[in-house]
């Protein structure tokens, strides 16, 4: 049947209202809290062992984040958005959007890295002990990866740029 048509316009208002207060759906706080409270609960049963060395870790982490590998990519994306042109110029400058075919496959190989380095690295001695695998062949695999990684993006930039091109040339000879 439905509701009267007074009790729609104020839900309606109510979640207009909510979102204009909040700047987002009330289903996105819902999973915010959500979140937090899981990363509370890790938190707190992550400090019943060994608390000190867990916050030394913590700390540490966060300033090798933030005194060497932020500066370190923070220059690398510089320098990656220096080697693509930028846009047709307006008033405000276009974004360099080639440099994401960089960006991704960087931050992809990244994660492998971070998860692996042990095994890439050769750090792990007891590894074929456990597994009863090689530990050698992980160096080569991840430069695989990254090496396929790059070249899919290189290949996806190539194919979006001809694609552009050729509309470009297209919307050209319409207007002619």
């Amino acid at each position: 049947m439905g509701h009267p048509p007074d009790l729609r316009r104020a839900r309606v208002s109510a979640s207009t209202a909510f979102r204009r207060r909040y700047g987002a759906s009330p289903l996105h706080l819902l999973l915010v809290l959500v979140s937090f409270t899981l990363a509370v609960y890790a938190g707190l049963r992550l400090f019943e062992g060994d608390t000190v060395g867990v916050a030394v870790w913590f700390v540490g982490a966060a300033l090798l984040h933030d005194l060497v590998l932020l500066p370190l990519y923070s220059v690398t994306d510089r320098a990656a958005q220096a080697l693509f042109p930028r846009g047709p110029s307006d008033d405000r400058p276009a974004p360099r959007v080639g440099v994401n075919y960089v960006r991704v496959p960087a931050f992809v190989s990244g994660v492998l890295l971070l998860v692996w380095w042990p095994l890439v690295f050769r750090q792990v001695g007891h590894y074929t002990a456990a597994t009863a695998l090689p530990a050698d062949g992980f160096l080569g695999r991840w430069l695989l990866i990254t090496a396929a990684l790059f070249a899919a993006s290189s290949l996806v930039l190539v194919v979006r740029t001809w694609r552009w091109s050729r509309a470009q040339r297209q919307a050209r000879s319409a207007t002619k």
